[in-house]
């Protein structure tokens, strides 16, 4: 008799970074945007079929209102005369590395770091190895090492590590990330954390313990001199307690997915909370629908457009009004510079003069 097989609690999660991955590659694929770097992170790529123009949609939405937040924190830094380090946690299959490496804002990057369950991390470093496309980006090959059994990769410029963000910074974070013989992460750089569908997956206390563990990093610039600089960008599913919402949870129930995340962020006005709790002195919030409506510019709402005919119109609104991108900004010394009043979204009027 062979043993039972024990099941892993885990593996219904990992999989949604494998849907979001595919998801990401089909809007690529059919002309939303561009991303050389998807292909080799989405298993059997050439197998995929495209997804519904509703899934492509949506992926183009959220890739452009996170990419906006992103981009306009590395030109901020530049602007106060500092290169800035991003932390994605969570980061999955997410190329967004590759893509700042070889664009306009690279020179002003100074650290990548993506962390993750370790399986996901030693998946994605195996498969960097393999891809020259992916390789190429992060240096002399040379300089590019695997540890931990494979499960981390280390670079010049960008570090893969393994950790499960559900147990205490303290006990995971610390040693990776702000250990004395080589600290990755300097508390006086200006530093951005990147959540993309992740808090969802983990309890509220375990979420405000993340967030509270690099509030208290980057207050440790105060011994340097240095004002402390923080931002952190979320995107998350919320306001699930009506009948899109319960059909949603269902659907992950059969999955054995559940959203222990969502459950304090009930409506709209609750998301700001996540950053106002935990220490952040600013946080704001804008639904899918409105970065649709509201600060895609006119020109480029034409072209996607064009791509597929889109049907479900309504439906697409309702998916959209039930996802938001909300971020939240930590100053040491909210007196010490003023570039940072202007990180966030900027209406389409702006955009369209």
């Amino acid at each position: 008799m062979f043993p039972p097989r024990t099941q892993d609690a885990d593996a219904s999660i990992r999989a949604t970074d494998n849907d979001a991955a595919a998801a990401r590659l089909s809007a690529v694929q059919k002309g939303y945007f561009n991303d050389p770097f998807i292909k080799p992170l989405v298993p059997r790529a050439h197998l995929q079929p495209p997804r519904p123009p509703l899934i492509n949609v949506g992926t183009y939405v959220r890739s452009s209102g996170i990419d906006d937040l992103v981009d306009q924190w590395i030109e901020l830094s530049a602007r106060d005369g500092k290169k800035c380090q991003i932390v994605s946690l969570g980061a999955g299959s997410d190329t967004r590395y590759w893509r700042i490496a070889t664009g306009p804002n690279a020179s002003n990057l100074g650290k990548y770091i993506e962390i993750d369950l370790p399986e996901i991390t030693s998946k994605k470093a195996m498969t960097i190895k393999r891809s020259k496309e992916l390789n190429a980006v992060l240096g002399n090959s040379v300089d590019v090492t695997l540890a931990q059994g494979g499960a981390a990769l280390n670079a010049p410029q960008y570090h893969l590590l393994p950790a499960d963000l559900r147990l205490p910074p303290s006990e995971t974070l610390a040693p990776l990330l702000t250990s004395e013989n080589n600290p990755l992460l300097s508390p006086s750089l200006p530093t951005l954390l990147l959540f993309e569908c992740v808090l969802a997956y983990i309890k509220p206390e375990a979420s405000s313990r993340l967030l509270k563990w690099f509030i208290d990093h980057v207050s440790n610039s105060n011994t340097t001199k240095i004002p402390g600089i923080l931002g952190c960008v979320v995107y998350e599913m919320f306001g699930l307690n009506d009948s899109f919402g319960r059909v949603m949870l269902n659907n992950l129930k059969s999955r054995n997915v559940s959203l222990p995340g969502v459950e304090p962020y009930k409506n709209f006005e609750s998301l700001p909370n996540r950053f106002l709790s935990t220490g952040f002195i600013t946080a704001q919030a804008v639904t899918l629908r409105d970065i649709r409506r509201q600060y895609i510019s006119s020109d480029e709402l034409q072209r996607i457009s064009t791509l597929e005919m889109l049907d479900e119109v309504e439906e697409l609104e309702l998916v959209l009004q039930h996802y938001a991108v909300s971020w939240g900004l930590f100053l040491t010394d909210p007196g010490a510079s003023a570039v940072w009043k202007d990180w966030g979204f900027k209406a389409r009027n702006n955009r369209d003069q």
